[in-house]
């Protein structure tokens, strides 16, 4: 077995292209915190969660899911940019990010037809097909989409843009463009959700054409040393989607635009791969297609999905089938796991939530019990696994709607606000 704390391990520090240096090869990687303010801004439960975060030793902090767009939201509770907004709150988080030592990366994102029903019946897609979860009880989870037009879609590729200059005028040290998970960028590259027929649709580099701009404008707008980062799926895992063979060659496009890092990660909510294949026994479920990546890109890989053992991190590490590993759910209930897991001390981080039969409830539930450890932190609480991971579900869902009407009532200040300027 490979030895443990060997210096070509996951505590070793990677230096990035852009010269950014990680102290080690651990990741936290994204998850939703739905811990915003009530305009929408980084609040206090959120800077005392990021506190607990920058004491856990990882080199790279993700965000999760920050919206590009006032009228894309992924979930009720997540920081909205605007390009006049106020830096102070952006800027305390970055910095409170980087206090132990990490760096911090703000994911930004567009949830596009993945946007819950509660939240807006219409939501904006590459073309009018809706989300489609097996039962009928899930028929009205998500509402059902409108085609983007050209222009707003350039429209968006530049708030993209905008998001990732905030970004770094914030403090933050790097953006990752969240393209994976079947959100907007990722609805684009799938024939599935995407059945355009214009130069945003059809063959594969059409269907590309949106990230690459966004990743090719993000470049032309930010200093050399502010990392650019993508996540993208393996696959979609759905037959006539967005495959691994897809993927391959979206990496290819990738490589010349000079990146930072490149995220592996894999499915959506109609097929909830980033909690499990289902298929593959093994830890670290996109490993197999890291090294096929791996063959085609010298940007450096995250892989996220599955890792709990520290011998198959380090062994990832040192056979190069990835440069960074990505850790989600452990981070939630052991925040400070990581000194132990780079000290020796610790062997194995595992998360037991209970799985339930439903694939779509199961993945819901467990999101859901996953928050419940952010709003704990975020009011100085230890993580507690809720009683009932059904009846936490529901009153996760219950919460999302009394903030989805806080939302509706942002969005009409904001127009107010637009008419009498």
């Amino acid at each position: 077995m490979i030895q443990a704390l060997s210096k070509e391990g996951i505590s070793s520090e990677l230096k990035l292209p852009n010269g950014q240096m990680l102290k080690n090869r651990i990741v936290k990687a994204s998850m939703e915190e739905g811990l915003s303010d009530q305009e929408f801004l980084p609040s206090q439960r959120l800077f005392k969660l990021y506190e607990r975060w920058s004491q856990s030793g990882a080199g790279l902090l993700l965000t999760g899911n920050v919206m590009v767009d006032l009228n894309g939201l992924t979930g009720p509770g997540n920081v909205i940019l605007r390009k006049d907004m106020n830096l102070s709150p952006l800027k305390k988080w970055a910095e409170i990010g980087q206090s132990g030592g990490s760096k911090i990366w703000m994911q930004i994102n567009h949830p596009g037809r993945q946007t819950f029903g509660f939240i807006s019946e219409t939501p904006v897609a590459p073309s009018p097909v809706k989300v489609h979860i097996p039962g009928r009880m899930f028929s009205k989870v998500f509402g059902v989409p409108r085609a983007l037009s050209g222009e707003e879609i350039k429209g968006l590729i530049q708030k993209f843009v905008d998001a990732a200059i905030l970004a770094e005028k914030a403090g933050f040290n790097g953006v990752e463009v969240h393209s994976a998970h079947g959100y907007l960028l990722n609805q684009f590259l799938s024939p599935i959700s995407n059945i355009r027929k214009d130069e945003w649709g059809g063959s594969l580099e059409n269907r590309a054409r949106f990230l690459l701009e966004v990743l090719k404008g993000i470049k032309a707008s930010v200093r050399s040393d502010f990392g650019i980062g993508v996540k993208i799926n393996s696959a979609d895992f759905q037959g006539g989607g967005f495959q691994e063979e897809d993927s391959i060659q979206v990496i290819k496009m990738l490589e010349p635009i000079g990146l930072d890092l490149l995220e592996i990660s894999g499915g959506n909510y109609e097929s909830p791969a980033m909690q499990g294949t289902g298929t593959n026994k093994r830890e670290a479920y996109f490993l197999d297609f890291a090294k096929k990546a791996k063959e085609m890109t010298r940007i450096p890989l995250l892989v996220t999905g599955g890792f709990r053992s520290r011998a198959v991190m380090e062994e990832a590490v040192i056979s190069k089938e990835a440069d960074l590993i990505g850790i989600a759910a452990p981070f939630a209930f052991y925040p400070t796991f990581v000194k132990g897991l780079l000290s020796g001390n610790i062997e194995n981080v595992s998360v037991e939530i209970p799985k339930l039969s439903n694939p779509a409830i199961n993945s819901l539930s467990k999101m859901s019990a996953i928050r419940l450890q952010f709003r704990r932190m975020g009011e100085g609480k230890d993580p507690k696994l809720p009683g009932s991971l059904i009846w936490n579900m529901i009153r996760d869902q219950i919460r999302g709607r009394r903030n989805a009407k806080n939302y509706r009532k942002f969005l009409e200040q904001i127009s107010s606000k637009r008419i009498a300027s």
